[in-house]
């Protein structure tokens, strides 16, 4: 009898799957310390980036049913 894969809870708050099939993450570096940035680099870190090509089979394997 096959069991059924756990998603890994962790990764399932992390990332996000697009329309597309794509996996959307969040940057980092936008959460402290902003007064120090200025605002060109906060204005490009609010957007959600998409994960690397090379990094969707690993996470796609602890979020198997997203």
């Amino acid at each position: 009898m096959l069991n059924k894969v756990k998603t890994h809870r962790g990764a399932a708050k992390r990332f996000k799957l697009t329309a597309t099939g794509k996996i959307k993450r969040r940057r980092a570096f936008h959460s402290h310390i902003l007064t120090s940035k200025s605002a060109k680099r906060k204005r490009n870190l609010r957007a959600s980036a998409v994960l690397d090509k090379r990094d969707t089979r690993g996470i796609k394997r602890l979020i198997p049913y997203l």
